[in-house]
């Protein structure tokens, strides 16, 4: 179990650091101190050939100029909220419209783009990136000073687990999750039309034309939105079907039955290179994300996502599980991303 620091650039009149860590299998995650960023997962294929599958960039002032939250830490909040704007105790918070008409991802300057304090660990059959933020009070327009932690860990059994946790003096909101964009052929040439994916889950979230969620938990069954069972990624996302028309494919959250208890919610695994992963997590829910804007260096759909975390715009939908964190609480989610290969 090694960890490795590298100077990848200068952010602010800060260093941008590049942590490497590798397990005894020869599994390397990079993540740089910038935004929580993993800028690469090198995993073996059935040749026992070392390859990324993590989009990413090589040199640092591309992240500056990129729109597509490359493997950041996403927050305060995930995923959208309808109008940039919600009401907590009949104060009415207004945000960034940086998804316009919605706030995406945290707003203008999210997690995704500043520095985090970071700090390593060395374990036997572990290491440990532990990254600290402290969100000041109405930044990007959300209440509380917010204290968050996310520690990545690499075991040496190939399981990466992003831990997070954080902790308010003032009522708000927090739903974070990791934007990573998977491709399991280790050639960002090809798209992922080919992988096959299983979701454990039974509904999803229709979305209106703003890609907001309408309220309704969906039964998944007989429609493109099934993958109880392997389902190549690339079989329906092209139906006539007004859901994949509102997000140019799939952008949608699916519905989990976790129950606050980390299990497998998502496999996804690709026949010709061998690899497998594995998705556990505690979250109610999981953001499959077929890559159907990314542009610039990596062409649409060459990279898929499964973002776990809460309901999208769930400030404004009291149906949907509870987003609001207190002071005298501490939020926390876990997910893990299993490696593997099947000859």
């Amino acid at each position: 179990m090694n960890i490795k620091t590298e100077v990848f650039g200068f952010f602010a009149n800060q260093e941008v650091n590049k942590y490497i860590l590798t397990n005894t299998n020869g599994i390397e995650v990079e993540i740089l101190n910038y935004g929580g960023t993993i800028t690469s997962i090198k995993a073996p294929n059935k040749n026992n050939c070392l390859e990324n599958i993590v989009l990413g960039h090589q040199y640092f002032n591309k992240y500056l100029s990129d729109n597509s939250y490359l493997g950041a830490i996403i927050g305060r909040f995930g995923n959208r909220i309808a109008n940039g704007k919600f009401n907590l105790d009949g104060q009415e918070y207004n945000l960034a419209k940086n998804n316009a008409p919605n706030n995406l991802h945290g707003g203008n300057k999210g997690f995704d783009k500043v520095i985090w304090k970071a700090s390593t660990e060395i374990h036997e059959t572990s290491i440990s990136l532990k990254l600290e933020y402290d969100s000041k009070d109405m930044e990007e327009g959300f209440p509380g000073n917010l204290k968050t932690i996310v520690t990545y860990n690499l075991t040496s059994d190939n399981l990466l687990t992003i831990f997070y946790k954080a902790k308010t003096d003032k009522k708000t909101v927090v739903n974070l999750t990791n934007h990573a964009y998977f491709n399991l052929s280790g050639n960002f040439s090809k798209d992922i039309l080919n992988h096959e994916l299983q979701i454990n889950a039974k509904q999803f979230l229709p979305v209106n034309i703003n890609q907001i969620p309408t309220s309704e938990y969906r039964n998944v069954n007989g429609s493109p939105f099934d993958f109880t069972s392997f389902k190549v990624i690339g079989k329906d996302i092209n139906v006539n079907h007004k859901q994949l028309k509102y997000g140019s494919g799939y952008d949608h959250c699916w519905v989990l039955d976790t129950k606050k208890a980390k299990t497998l919610i998502a496999t996804v695994q690709h026949k010709e290179s061998g690899r497998i992963l594995e998705v556990f997590s505690n979250e109610p829910g999981v953001q499959f994300y077929s890559g159907n804007s990314l542009n610039g260096d990596f062409k649409e759909r060459t990279g898929f996502c499964l973002e776990t975390q809460h309901f999208p715009d769930s400030p404004n939908q009291p149906n949907f599980p509870s987003v609001i964190l207190h002071p005298n609480e501490t939020y926390t989610s876990e997910t893990s991303y299993k490696f593997s290969v099947k000859n």
